[in-house]
């Protein structure tokens, strides 16, 4: 599908990284949305053919991007391997929107 997108293999490797964290409840299942959110976004982007439309579904993919950040940030994680690699998730995702406009 989308093999060579780096930001959407990123996200991936997020979601995937997410799974492992020991949360409950809410923010658990807020996560795990909010994670899966920026992949979908990113997919569904990635298939538009306007910038505006691409763009469009970027932008939603950073805010939850953002979202995953407050989460992990509320639960403390900071020090482990998907909060490093949501920054740098957050970085290519930035960079994409900046390219896209």
């Amino acid at each position: 599908m989308i093999k060579n997108f780096r930001t959407y293999n990123l996200s991936v490797k997020f979601y995937q990284e997410c799974k492992t964290l020991q949360l409950k409840g809410a923010c658990k299942n807020q996560l795990s949305r909010a994670s899966l959110s920026i992949s979908l976004n990113l997919a569904e982007g990635y298939g538009r053919f306007s910038k505006a439309d691409k763009n469009r579904f970027y932008h939603i993919a950073f805010g939850s991007v953002r979202e995953c950040q407050a989460l992990l940030t509320v639960e403390k994680l900071e020090d482990t391997d998907a909060y490093t690699t949501l920054d740098y998730l957050a970085g290519s995702l930035y960079n994409l929107i900046r390219k896209a406009t």
